[in-house]
């Protein structure tokens, strides 16, 4: 699977659990770590652990897909799940404002959310 499909499948399945304030950065050309950043938020600790959830599973059970690694499930403010050339992060908002994740890629371009919801 290339990692652009794999970036919109888990950004899809972030916007079944409501998540808000959905972002993906190509940062391919920006870093040796990753091809795509995700970043989305969730309006409380249940809903980023719901949408983490989401994302996860869905990618499990439909497409075969584990993530490398999981942080910050158990307290629901930021979940990472790194599959490699995807990293999804999962904030509450305070959180995603405080870390300013975009702020540290504004080169990287952004693939427009018309895209994410025709994956």
């Amino acid at each position: 699977m290339q990692a652009k499909q794999q970036a919109l499948l888990c950004a899809a399945y972030a916007l079944e659990k409501k998540a808000f304030d959905v972002r993906l950065l190509d940062v391919a050309g920006l870093s040796s770590l990753t091809d795509f950043l995700l970043i989305v938020s969730g309006g409380s600790d249940r809903q980023v652990m719901a949408i983490a959830e989401a994302i996860e599973l869905g990618m499990k059970k439909e497409h075969d897909v584990l993530p490398l690694a999981i942080e910050g499930k158990r307290e629901g403010r930021w979940v990472l799940l790194d599959y490699g050339d995807v990293m999804v992060h999962v904030f509450q908002q305070p959180v995603r404002q405080y870390y300013d994740l975009e702020g540290l890629w504004t080169e990287a371009p952004e693939v427009p959310v018309e895209e994410i919801e025709k994956a």
